[in-house]
């Protein structure tokens, strides 16, 4: 059982933080690897020692499992530590780093190979006594077997993943998934089952070491999801009967000792409303959403674990016990409210509760200074530290970041930014901090999907523990609609802020004024989703007269805090200026606002239309259509790829596509000039027949 000195991560952004903080705490030396995008990153700046991958896109950089090998054994490391996604299921580059003589923290290769198919992994499994769904056969489907799911046998993280449940669509759906997931995972293999309505994601998170030893480390519910992908995840899963709790936990660890299992896994089910249990996948890594059963688990580190299961050390025969209720929310640069489309640019500020980028473990137990905690046998027990110094995330908060105030958020990588997680005696304790905390956090940026998460946190049916995997886009527009009064008192405060600015109009004292204006001020500001809002207001020297605002009181005025009492009720408005972006954050929300010119730029009109791009990506893929053919209204032109998910690009009317000014494999900015769409001029019914008018009077003569 020899010790690892030296790990390179074979990963980036906030999985290999993750990693170098519990490295730093167990004395190992750690190694990062960055694209060129990623020179500046917080994990290269944290690590030991750091290799350069040249390149931006992950074909070129992250998924170069030769350039991964040759940087570990180039910076003297003994053992790769693969993080999640990129090379973290694959057992070629599992073997490679074996065949290199280092050590691979992970399951074995052939482990890996088994589940690494899901047609082949249902095969093996179903000889274990795990809980299956059937593959249907297309060509033999009937419309009695509606709705349909089609899945890619390789790969995860919903790509080549497709509905259906109009029978004659299956045919280009099946196209399409297969060339999906061929694009992604290199194997265009897909297969069809039943997709089962109303169901839940509930996974099993085992732990495996090579004696012999296979740990269940309880339920995680993951139902709330978007395009197949994860967004709020829970543990323990809620509402589980005993039995079926029990059936999960066993048909996982029974999976593990299938395949000779070694390490952190997680094996996914599909449960119906019914209660029924169906075996989705096995993913051979550590999970993004494993801090809720860290949390959950006497705060158990599984990094840790993972290590001391690489250097060929025994976990205790039985796990610690279960505590609480964790919750994680996956914070994304994204605009849920437009397509889910990722959003690119500076994060001038991330502070969630007093929290700035990562948080820092203050390694302790409850047995007592020094001591290691359940199951651990000297490996330290992390402890979140509450707000007692620098980069801390609150009282009963956890927050994982791969990225820091200043960073770039580029378009060659996922869009997570953060995930945040409450831990609390009891479910709806911890659901009530997450959303606190998420509410008052302080992000300053692009677009995020901040909102969507409070209010599905505090939504009444995920309160009462009713969720399925369609529970986003059903309550969508509930959960991503404009708070029209909260945005209102925002701009007001912004105007406000602005006009505090002007010594010439605001008095040194508290609420007076000198210089007043004899006319409204006018000020316009634009939202997020393009509505604009009108703020017409006039300072007397009797206070503040604001229009839509009859009972409104101007308590305090400065550049960047306003104070107002409306309706008896006073709340304080923060106001921070970043380039043309005004952001206010207050108790009633968070706003992020642009002030709109008195006097538009005529040039940045577009064509009636015009398609254009609604972030910068590749495009990865054009329709069989050309210049001149008759195009439908909804129908596919091109598909973007941006930040690992593809966007479809789609004709805005029935027409004629007049342009196409991109190509296979051509990197476009945002609002770049993608293709035109001539709408058709509806037709005009014949005019009836009536006596010329006549033009002076309007009438018609007789």
């Amino acid at each position: 059982m020899s010790v690892i000195r030296s790990l390179l991560i074979a990963n980036r952004g906030e999985i290999a933080r993750r990693v170098i903080r519990t490295c730093r705490e167990l004395g190992i030396a750690t190694v990062a690897v960055h694209s060129d995008a990623d020179a500046g990153a917080p994990h290269v700046r944290e690590a030991d020692a750091a290799v350069r991958l040249p390149g931006d896109a992950p074909a070129d950089t992250y998924l170069r499992g030769d350039l991964l090998t040759k940087a570990a054994l180039a910076a003297g490391a003994d053992a790769v530590h693969p993080g999640y996604g990129f090379l973290s299921e694959d057992p070629a580059f599992a073997r490679a780093v074996r065949d290199a003589g280092l050590r691979w923290v992970g399951p074995p290769p052939e482990a890996m190979e088994a589940m690494a198919s899901k047609t082949r992994a249902k095969r093996l499994l179903r000889e274990a006594g795990v809980p299956l769904l059937d593959s249907l056969d297309p060509a033999r489907v009937t419309d009695g077997d509606l709705p349909l799911l089609i899945k890619a046998a390789a790969g995860g993280g919903g790509r080549g993943m497709r509905v259906v449940r109009d029978l004659a669509a299956l045919p280009a759906e099946l196209t399409s998934a297969r060339a999906e997931a061929a694009a992604a995972f290199g194997d265009g293999e897909v297969f069809v089952e039943p997709y089962v309505e109303g169901a839940r994601h509930v996974e099993v998170q085992v732990l495996a070491d090579t004696h012999g030893t296979v740990w269940s480390l309880g339920t995680r519910d993951c139902s709330l999801q978007r395009r197949h992908q994860k967004v709020i995840e829970e543990a323990p899963a809620p509402g589980l009967d005993d039995e079926l709790r029990r059936l999960l936990e066993e048909s996982a660890v029974n999976a593990a000792r299938t395949i000779g299992y070694e390490g952190a896994g997680t094996v996914e089910f599909l449960v119906s409303s019914a209660g029924r249990a169906y075996f989705l996948e096995m993913n051979t890594r550590l999970q993004v959403e494993h801090p809720v059963t860290e949390e959950v688990y006497g705060r158990l580190d599984l990094v840790a674990l993972q290590l001391r299961v690489a250097e060929g050390r025994p976990l205790d025969p039985e796990p610690p016990s279960p505590r609480g209720h964790a919750v994680e929310a996956r914070l994304y640069a994204e605009d849920p409210g437009r397509g889910w489309q990722p959003q690119a640019g500076v994060m001038r500020r991330l502070d969630i509760t007093g929290l700035r980028g990562h948080a820092v473990p203050a390694w302790r137990s409850a047995d007592g200074p020094g001591q290691a905690g359940p199951g651990l046998r000297g490996h330290a027990v992390p402890a979140w530290r509450s707000a007692d110094g620098p980069g801390q995330a609150g009282p009963g908060l956890r927050v994982d970041s791969g990225i820091a105030d200043g960073d770039v958020i580029g378009v060659h990588y996922d869009p997570l930014l953060a995930k945040v997680v409450a831990w609390a005696p009891t479910r709806a304790e911890a659901l009530r901090r997450l959303a606190h905390g998420l509410e008052r956090a302080r992000i300053h940026g692009p677009a995020t999907n901040r909102d969507l998460l409070v209010r599905a946190l505090r939504h009444p049916e995920f309160e009462a523990g009713r969720m399925d995997t369609g529970f986003l886009m059903r309550h969508l527009d509930d959960l991503t609609g404009a708070d029209a009064d909260g945005i209102a008192l925002a701009a007001l405060a912004a105007a406000l802020a602005d006009a505090s600015d002007r010594p010439a109009t605001v008095a040194g004292r508290l609420g007076g004024w000198r210089n007043v204006p004899s006319q409204p001020q006018i000020k316009t500001y634009r939202a997020p989703d393009g509505t604009e809002h009108e703020v017409r207001y006039r300072l007397t020297r009797d206070g503040l007269l604001a229009e839509g605002f009859p009972d409104l009181a101007l308590l305090r005025a400065t550049p960047h805090h306003v104070v107002l009492e409306a309706d008896g009720i006073r709340r304080a408005f923060d106001v921070s200026i970043h380039d043309d972006r005004i952001y206010v954050d207050s108790p009633l929300g968070s706003h992020t606002l642009t002030p709109v010119s008195r006097f538009p730029d005529p040039t940045a009109r577009t064509a009636p239309g015009s398609l254009l791009a609604p972030m910068p990506g590749t495009v990865v893929r054009i329709a069989r259509v050309a210049v001149g053919d008759h195009v439908e209204a909804g129908q596919p032109l091109l598909w973007l790829e941006a930040m690992k998910m593809e966007h479809r690009v789609v004709s805005p009317a029935d027409g004629v596509l007049t342009a196409l000014h991109v190509a296979q494999g051509r990197q476009v900015e945002v609002g770049a000039l993608l293709a035109v769409v001539t709408a058709e001029e509806p037709a005009q019914p014949d005019p009836p027949r009536t006596a010329p008018s006549n033009p002076y009077t309007g009438r018609s003569r007789t």
